[in-house]
Protein backbone atom coordinates (compact mmCIF):
# COMPACT_ATOMS: atom_id res chain seq x y z
CA UNK A 1 0.00 0.00 0.00
CA UNK A 2 2.64 1.96 0.93
CA UNK A 3 4.54 1.51 -2.32
CA UNK A 4 1.53 2.55 -4.45
CA UNK A 5 1.27 5.60 -2.64
CA UNK A 6 4.88 6.99 -2.96
CA UNK A 7 4.29 5.47 -6.45
CA UNK A 8 1.34 7.78 -7.26
CA UNK A 9 3.40 10.84 -5.56
CA UNK A 10 6.88 10.61 -7.63
CA UNK A 11 4.54 10.37 -10.70
CA UNK A 12 2.73 13.51 -9.86
CA UNK A 13 6.36 15.15 -8.79
CA UNK A 14 7.68 14.44 -12.23
CA UNK A 15 4.22 15.10 -13.88
CA UNK A 16 4.58 18.46 -12.23
CA UNK A 17 8.39 18.71 -13.01
CA UNK A 18 8.02 18.16 -16.38
CA UNK A 19 5.04 21.02 -16.69
CA UNK A 20 7.35 23.55 -15.30
CA UNK A 21 10.45 22.82 -17.44
CA UNK A 22 8.99 25.15 -19.74
CA UNK A 23 8.96 28.48 -17.50
CA UNK A 24 12.65 27.01 -15.71
CA UNK A 25 13.95 26.72 -18.87
CA UNK A 26 12.60 30.71 -19.79
CA UNK A 27 13.71 32.00 -16.54
CA UNK A 28 17.28 30.17 -16.88
CA UNK A 29 17.68 32.22 -20.43
CA UNK A 30 17.20 35.70 -18.73
CA UNK A 31 20.86 36.43 -17.91
CA UNK A 32 22.67 34.96 -21.66
CA UNK A 33 20.10 36.57 -23.52
CA UNK A 34 20.08 40.03 -22.89
CA UNK A 35 18.32 41.68 -25.59
CA UNK A 36 14.96 41.44 -24.68
CA UNK A 37 13.21 41.14 -29.06
CA UNK A 38 15.58 38.21 -29.21
CA UNK A 39 14.35 36.39 -25.58
CA UNK A 40 10.85 37.14 -26.67
CA UNK A 41 11.27 35.79 -29.60
CA UNK A 42 13.20 32.47 -28.24
CA UNK A 43 10.41 32.28 -25.78
CA UNK A 44 7.07 32.50 -28.32
CA UNK A 45 9.61 29.38 -29.92
CA UNK A 46 9.44 27.57 -26.50
CA UNK A 47 5.73 28.14 -26.00
CA UNK A 48 4.67 26.66 -29.37
CA UNK A 49 7.04 24.01 -28.78
CA UNK A 50 5.67 23.10 -25.75
CA UNK A 51 2.00 23.48 -26.81
CA UNK A 52 3.07 21.44 -29.71
CA UNK A 53 4.04 18.43 -27.33
CA UNK A 54 1.35 19.03 -25.16
CA UNK A 55 -2.08 21.07 -25.66
CA UNK A 56 -4.99 20.23 -23.00
CA UNK A 57 -8.09 21.88 -23.23
CA UNK A 58 -8.16 25.66 -22.09
CA UNK A 59 -4.33 26.15 -22.55
CA UNK A 60 -5.20 28.96 -25.07
CA UNK A 61 -7.55 30.31 -23.23
CA UNK A 62 -4.91 30.34 -20.28
CA UNK A 63 -1.85 31.45 -22.29
CA UNK A 64 -4.04 34.60 -23.31
CA UNK A 65 -5.53 35.51 -19.94
CA UNK A 66 -2.50 35.05 -18.35
CA UNK A 67 -0.69 37.10 -20.77
CA UNK A 68 -3.60 40.01 -20.73
CA UNK A 69 -4.35 39.69 -16.76
CA UNK A 70 -0.47 39.99 -16.12
CA UNK A 71 0.42 42.54 -18.68
CA UNK A 72 -2.30 44.61 -16.74
CA UNK A 73 -1.29 43.77 -13.09
CA UNK A 74 2.74 44.27 -13.79
CA UNK A 75 1.96 47.61 -15.33
CA UNK A 76 0.05 48.58 -12.44
CA UNK A 77 3.01 47.53 -10.12
CA UNK A 78 5.17 49.41 -11.90
CA UNK A 79 3.27 52.63 -12.15
CA UNK A 80 2.87 52.06 -8.36
CA UNK A 81 6.57 51.82 -7.21
CA UNK A 82 5.90 48.21 -6.38
CA UNK A 83 8.60 46.85 -8.84
CA UNK A 84 11.08 47.97 -11.13
CA UNK A 85 12.57 47.07 -14.14
CA UNK A 86 16.03 48.00 -16.24
CA UNK A 87 14.48 46.81 -19.27
CA UNK A 88 11.61 49.04 -20.23
CA UNK A 89 10.98 47.29 -24.16
CA UNK A 90 7.12 47.14 -23.77
CA UNK A 91 5.09 50.02 -23.20
CA UNK A 92 7.99 51.74 -21.93
CA UNK A 93 7.91 50.11 -18.08
CA UNK A 94 8.52 46.51 -18.43
CA UNK A 95 10.56 43.84 -20.77
CA UNK A 96 8.54 42.82 -23.77
CA UNK A 97 9.71 39.15 -22.57
CA UNK A 98 7.92 39.48 -19.17
CA UNK A 99 4.05 38.64 -20.12
CA UNK A 100 4.87 35.58 -22.17
CA UNK A 101 6.87 34.26 -19.58
CA UNK A 102 3.61 35.14 -17.50
CA UNK A 103 1.44 33.66 -19.77
CA UNK A 104 2.54 30.24 -19.91
CA UNK A 105 3.72 30.26 -16.49
CA UNK A 106 -0.62 29.75 -15.90
CA UNK A 107 -0.46 27.56 -18.08
CA UNK A 108 2.03 25.25 -16.28
CA UNK A 109 -0.23 26.11 -12.80
CA UNK A 110 -3.15 25.38 -14.35
CA UNK A 111 -1.81 21.99 -15.60
CA UNK A 112 -0.26 21.08 -12.21
CA UNK A 113 -2.94 21.93 -10.78
CA UNK A 114 -5.35 19.06 -12.69
CA UNK A 115 -2.15 16.82 -11.74
CA UNK A 116 -2.07 17.55 -8.02
CA UNK A 117 -6.28 17.32 -7.57
CA UNK A 118 -6.16 13.77 -9.25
Amino acid sequence: MAYVIITKMLKKSFLVFFNATPVILMIALIPYIRNDYLLTAVYVFIIGVALLFKRDKYDITFLLFGFIIMTASEYFFIKTGVETFSHKSLLGVMPLWLPFLWSYGFVAIKRSAKILGK
